[in-house]
């Protein structure tokens, strides 16, 4: 694997500092307590008031420590194994190395520019680099006009491609049904922004993973190369995404809040991308001659 000793030591940077602020996450408790807060548009918020996230409204925080679960139990465990057979030279590996990569990468973003200001400032910036300049390496690391030929007729190519373009669509609405309607009613803005700036999830979801999801499936659809490249990395990204949100879900139900329909639509989103991830995988010729020798890309 190319860059391999750079990408090796970011890695366990990340994985250093994503188990303190996973852990600072689900574990540190302390403040007032859930109070009201008036924000600057004249709302009133509930506020979780405790640990870490106290600063967070009580909608979200509870999501954020769940996602904490999510990345100690499965994303941290997840880079490991995948750095691991990655070094050994398993092209699966590094596709799922990227693809974890992917998470921590969109996970410590939007923890940086949504979370309220807290004591984990510095980590979250130091997270966000090195899951960027990682992720970038790895991608380097792949012979893309190669990928084409690495992958045999079993490769699910229309039905992942299909998958990621419809599922960024029903994403885009659910998104879109929650900041259009404000727009035509005159309130301009959705009770959802509660205390926060903007809506940062749904921003960069519509302006920058949504498009990218869409153009990664189409791409794979007309067998380009790049799209060899993209969409197994989004897949398994998207997979693990999706069991964060799955464990925000449960959150959100053990503190009462209406779960219906989501409850039902992300495990299934989330059934599908893992499946697909494996299929996709699974497709990866296991030998491939490389001029004079035998790459072993398992």
């Amino acid at each position: 694997m190319k860059h391999e000793k750079q990408i090796t030591i970011l890695i366990w940077f990340i994985i250093l500092l994503s188990c303190f602020a996973s852990l600072a996450g689900i574990f540190s408790s302390g403040g007032p307590g859930t109070f009201e807060y008036e924000s600057i548009r004249g709302e009133t918020v509930q506020i979780y008031g405790e640990g870490l996230y106290r600063h967070m409204s009580a909608d979200v925080a509870p999501q954020g420590i769940a996602q904490d679960y999510v990345t100690f139990f499965i994303g941290i465990p997840l880079l490991l194994l995948s750095l691991f057979y990655a070094r050994n030279g398993s092209l699966k590996g590094r596709f799922i190395l990227a693809g974890t990569l992917g998470y921590f990468l969109v996970t410590y973003l939007f923890y940086l520019v949504m979370g309220m200001y807290s004591e984990l400032f510095l980590i979250y910036t130091a997270l966000l680099g090195t899951s960027f300049f990682a992720f970038i390496l790895t991608l380097f690391s792949f012979d893309v006009n190669r990928l084409p030929s690495l992958f045999n007729e079993s490769t699910p190519i229309k039905t992942a491609g299909s998958f990621l373009i419809l599922n960024a669509i029903m994403i885009a609405l659910l998104w879109l049904g929650i900041v259009v309607p404000p727009l035509f009613d005159g309130t301009i803005i959705p009770t959802e922004t509660e205390h926060y700036t903007t809506l940062i999830v749904q921003g960069l979801d519509l302006g920058l993973l949504l498009p990218l999801a869409v153009v990664s499936g189409m791409l794979f659809i007309k067998k380009q190369p790049i799209g060899f490249l993209a969409t197994p990395i989004y897949l398994v990204f998207l997979s693990i995404l999706m069991l964060a949100l799955v464990a925000k879900i449960i959150a959100m139900g053990l503190l009462g809040q209406n779960i219906i329909p989501v409850v039902f639509i992300i495990p299934a989103i989330a059934l599908t991308s893992i499946t697909l991830s494996t299929l996709v995988l699974r497709s990866i010729e296991t030998h491939v001659s490389d001029n004079t020798k035998t790459e072993n890309i398992s």
